[in-house]
């Protein structure tokens, strides 16, 4: 019996760059950024790209292109010195322009947090009149503190105990994205925030987990939930939201089950 093709498929520029995975992998291997080992990180990202493609996340041509890139200077490290050394007597590093991205991209993004840190403090110092509870604008973080591929990660834990097949597998026929939204949103309606991993302790095979961390991600990208932290590496939970989309409007229901 072969897998059912997935119904959805999620954009993950929506979410993150490749930037943004090479920066989880060094965080994550606790790697010097001026001393990248390229082999180790290179065969990670691909791995990434593999998972990605497993839970069906439209890659986009950058992240290829930066996988093109880690190979070639992957490649280009392999070689003897006196091959690649360009009027240099060691020869430049191959790395150097990555680290260079890599640096300047982190200063960016560690300089919009902080704006968006002193946005909402300004936001409750000098509040307008009470009106609806909106907690998340258009213009802050999907994921608070968290990126897409911590999301990931912990998604990977979620799957290995859902190793494969099973002799008797019994799909859902309603299982879609939309039927995994809005079961989220149920859970949700009870309970302030609950726990990443307990949105798949009732799914009992790897498509219904697959599709319902699709749905999540479909639910944060339109700014009904969000997911968090309370401390560092702490667990990942996840809560209702609600974002202004034009002039104070509410996202309404309906126009995520239109989906």
């Amino acid at each position: 019996m072969d897998q059912p093709e997935l119904p959805y498929q999620v954009k993950i520029e929506n979410f993150e760059g490749p930037l943004d995975l090479l920066l989880h992998l060094i965080k994550k291997n606790e790697i010097n950024i001026y001393d990248i080992p390229i082999a180790l990180i290179a065969q990670q990202y691909l791995d990434y790209l593999s998972v990605m493609k497993e839970l069906n996340l439209a890659v986009a041509g950058e992240f290829l292109v930066m996988a093109a890139t880690l190979l070639h200077i992957k490649s280009r490290m392999l070689l003897p010195v006196d091959e690649v050394a360009v009027d240099e007597e060691d020869g430049p590093d191959p790395r150097e322009e990555l680290v260079r991205r890599l640096l300047e991209y982190k200063q960016f993004k560690e300089a919009a947090s902080q704006l968006d840190y002193k946005e909402r403090l300004w936001r409750d110092t000098f509040g307008r009149e009470p009106g609806p509870t909106v907690e998340l604008t258009k213009d802050e973080s999907l994921l608070d503190d968290l990126s897409l591929f911590d999301l990931v990660d912990a998604l990977q834990g979620v799957l290995s105990r859902h190793p494969g097949k099973r002799l008797v597998e019994i799909i859902p026929d309603n299982l879609t994205v939309r039927t995994r939204m809005s079961a989220i949103i149920e859970a949700l309606e009870v309970q302030d925030s609950m726990p990443f991993t307990a949105l798949f302790e009732e799914s009992s095979h790897r498509l219904v987990v697959i599709v319902t961390f699709l749905a999540l991600l479909e639910l944060i990208r339109i700014k009904v939930v969000r997911v968090f932290q309370t401390e560092t590496f702490g667990t990942i939970l996840v809560s209702r939201a609600f974002t202004a989309v034009a002039e104070g409007d509410l996202v309404e229901e309906s126009e995520w089950k239109n989906l």
